[in-house]
């Protein structure tokens, strides 16, 4: 087996392990922790859209569509990991990896990989195990990858 890493993640955690066989037991190599993950939307910092002159014409600047603060944070989040998955591929610190995250962020985390990460990505799930110890979260990996028959 290629040298795998397994990445565990949620909105405002990050949990990244490794292993070197289907046989070896994962070890964990990094947390990241994004505490304005765990903020709530009116403890965010509101971003206020409006309208803007610029010139003297009462005519007023379009914006984009409003995203909401928490789907920032979110997606500032995932392009961090992503970053992270993308050193460790450029380092060679993995071949393959695994990738388990809550819903919603597994989608946002997901499109948020370069092409070169996203061919290494064998599996993924969509649940938060970043409060799972190691053990339980290799068994309940095993699991889910081969279920009871």
């Amino acid at each position: 087996m290629k040298k795998q890493w397994i990445l565990v993640a949620n909105g405002s955690l990050a949990r990244i392990f490794s292993r070197t066989s289907a046989s070896d037991p994962m070890v964990a190599l990094e947390t990241i922790d994004f505490p304005e993950g765990r903020l709530k939307g009116s403890e965010l910092e509101r971003d206020r859209q409006g309208h803007e002159r610029s010139d003297n014409s009462s005519a007023a600047t379009h914006f984009e569509p409003h995203t909401s603060t928490r789907k920032k944070v979110l997606h500032q989040f995932a392009h961090e990991l992503a970053e992270r998955l993308e050193e460790g591929l450029v380092d060679r610190e993995y071949e393959t990896f695994w990738l388990t995250a809550s819903n919603p962020f597994l989608g946002e985390l997901k499109a948020a990989l370069s092409p070169p990460v996203s061919a290494r990505l064998q599996w993924t799930h969509d649940a938060d195990f970043t409060g799972l110890d190691v053990g339980t979260l290799e068994s309940r990996l095993r699991e889910l990858r081969v279920p009871a028959r």
